[in-house]
């Protein structure tokens, strides 16, 4: 049967149901650089990369969508290099902000196991140069041992800050919030309160358009600029380095709390660990190793 590529586009914040919709299926999954995920089976190569492209390779793509996922099955238009001339300059177009620039990021949000981490880094013209010439950039394009590495680096000659927010604190707090962007914008503010004085650039990799991020920095009196990809200025892909960092070895330390090798993500090896872990200790062990909003808490307690 002749091989059929389909090539389509997914919004960030549906990658983690993505992956829990195509977990329920009989799928490997492997890991591929740059990809948030790639699950082998049911006769396609499926793969969703950091980008957002979503890459399905086999026999029938179309039948893979329709059974394992609600995508509506329509491929992606042609990208264009450039906005029309009404919405400006190139989508990627390089960050220009007045030195001294503080940008945050976060890691884990998408994990089941592990802490939620939110970091931000600050740095003026001579500091943003030698981060460009360290050649930082977004730590999911990373591996753990690359970002272990280099995020130990730029915490020791960076001015940073790290909120990191582990299992049982997360429980208790996150029900507090209506939602996960607001508890993820008041950790940005947070860690850009302490970095950034009066008047300076703050730079967010947009995750929000309702102003939450906004809010939250408003009685710091910065500039705020929020764009998507913002991990294309050093300073954002520093902090993304140092969350990623931070984030690995707080599952690397619940992992030898729990005697068990926590997964990273949110597919199905991380049920089976869940499962494992729930059998063996007691359901209240998943509420100090996962985030229990998650789906995968009714699936493996399901099957326990």
């Amino acid at each position: 049967m002749p091989q059929e590529t389909f090539v389509t586009k997914v919004p960030r914040g549906t990658f983690q149901s993505l992956e829990a919709s195509v977990a329920r299926g009989p799928f490997e999954f492997r890991a591929v650089p740059h990809a948030v995920f790639s699950a082998k089976g049911d006769g396609v190569v499926a793969t969703l990369y950091t980008s957002g492209k979503f890459v399905i390779q086999g026999a029938d793509p179309q039948g893979f969508l329709a059974r394992w996922t609600a995508l509506d099955g329509k491929p992606s238009p042609p990208k264009s290099k450039k906005k029309s001339a009404a919405g400006g300059a190139a989508a990627d177009a390089p960050l220009d902000l007045e030195p001294p620039v503080t940008g945050s990021d976060e890691a884990g949000k998408g994990d089941y196991f592990g802490p939620l981490v939110v970091a931000a880094v600050r740095a003026d013209a001579d500091g943003i140069t030698r981060l460009e010439a360290l050649g930082v950039r977004d730590s999911k394009t990373l591996t753990d041992a690359r970002a272990l590495r280099l995020g130990a680096s730029l915490a020791e000659e960076f001015e940073h800050s790290v909120r990191r927010v582990d299992p049982n604190e997360y429980n208790r707090v996150y029900p507090t919030f209506p939602a996960l962007n607001q508890y993820l914008a008041q950790l940005h503010g947070e860690v850009l309160g302490e970095l950034a004085r009066e008047g300076e650039n703050v730079l967010v990799d947009q995750f929000e358009r309702r102003g939450l991020v906004r809010a939250a920095v408003a009685e710091f009196g910065v500039r705020l600029t929020e764009v998507p990809r913002a991990e294309r200025h050093a300073v954002v892909a520093a902090a993304s380095i140092i969350a990623r960092r931070e984030f690995l070895l707080g599952l690397a330390e619940l992992s030898e709390d729990f005697g068990v090798a926590l997964h990273k993500g949110a597919g199905a090896p991380v049920d089976s660990v869940g499962v494992q872990l729930v059998r063996e200790q007691g359901e209240e062990a998943l509420h100090g190793a996962a985030k229990l909003h998650f789906k995968n808490t009714g699936k493996i307690l399901s099957r326990v």
